[in-house]
């Protein structure tokens, strides 16, 4: 169904059986780069996609007036790739897998590519967030505590039943805050939640919904990807409750969690610092001539 460049079709459910399997075998663990987050992001960055002669998989999208493009699997080749970045103004979320072995060749077709800091997604081994032990964790640890011994609490797998007290939980959530951030692509996820094949948990305080995570896998299994976390602030210390709660009952095959990026916010930055991240999935962008 995915035609060849320079065509592109809008991405829609239809694309899955055919995008999810080679995005499934990228070995980086890059968050976007998961059928079920490109197609819930779909709106917001108005994605299109397109292949090359060789299949490799090609999405354009725009966003605060820029175009840009993705190439998720593998770099196209340089005939394509030159007439992509004269299309577009940037090459966005190139992974380590698909830089490494192009660099020098990129070199000599006059891309330059640069670290995309902003978009680095956040690494935690999974024990960390689970044990939360040590000095680095005592504020965590505290919180946590402090939810435990505060609230009866119920954790339940979220399943297709209990997505109506999940939704309760955002519209809630979205009342709090006062404004959309992921709104809409949250609500998606959970309406779409059967066909999307996501993992997540749902939490009770008092026998009444308080908060739930969704998220999927990553990196060929070996990590977990959390794309959605919501709470209802009321209750002190949820969000450090589901984040250390899930982690716990996540498979131990499970090395690394994602916690994705935090797009230049300094506030989200320094929150996503404190859970102390092991490492980073780094991301890249790429232009023509000098950067």
């Amino acid at each position: 169904m995915i035609p060849n460049y320079p065509e592109f079709i809008p991405l829609s459910l239809e694309l899955k059986t055919e995008m999810h399997p080679r995005l499934a075998l990228t070995p980086d663990g890059v968050s976007e780069y998961t059928f079920s987050n490109l197609y819930l992001f779909r709106q917001r960055y108005c994605y299109r996609v397109s292949k090359d002669d060789a299949g490799i998989l090609i999405i354009s999208g725009q966003r605060e007036g820029k175009r840009f493009f993705m190439t998720p699997c593998a770099a196209p080749g340089r005939e394509v790739l030159e007439d992509l970045l004269k299309n577009h103004d940037y090459w966005k979320g190139i992974s380590d897998s698909v830089l490494s072995p192009q660099r020098v060749r990129l070199e000599q077709y006059g891309i330059t590519v640069v670290e995309d800091r902003d978009n680095f997604d956040y690494l935690y081994l999974r024990t960390d967030l689970a044990i939360l032990s040590g000095k680095k964790y005592h504020k965590k640890r505290n919180l946590v505590n402090t939810f435990i011994n505060s609230y009866h609490y119920e954790q339940q797998l979220l399943t297709a039943d209990l997505i109506p007290q999940a939704v309760e939980v955002l519209e809630r959530w979205r009342q709090d805050k006062n404004e959309e951030a992921d709104y809409a692509a949250a609500r998606e996820a959970l309406d779409r939640f059967a066909e999307l094949n996501m993992k997540g948990a749902l939490y009770f305080v008092d026998g009444k919904p308080a908060g739930w995570c969704l998220g999927e896998s990553l990196a060929k299994g070996r990590m977990f990807a959390i794309h959605f976390e919501k709470g209802i602030d009321e209750y002190k210390g949820i969000y450090q409750f589901i984040n250390q709660a899930f982690a716990a009952t996540l498979p131990r095959f499970f090395i690394h969690i994602n916690r994705e990026q935090d797009l230049g916010d300094a506030g989200m930055r320094q929150a996503k610092m404190t859970y102390r991240p092991c490492g980073f999935v780094r991301k890249y962008l790429g232009r023509l001539g000098a950067p």
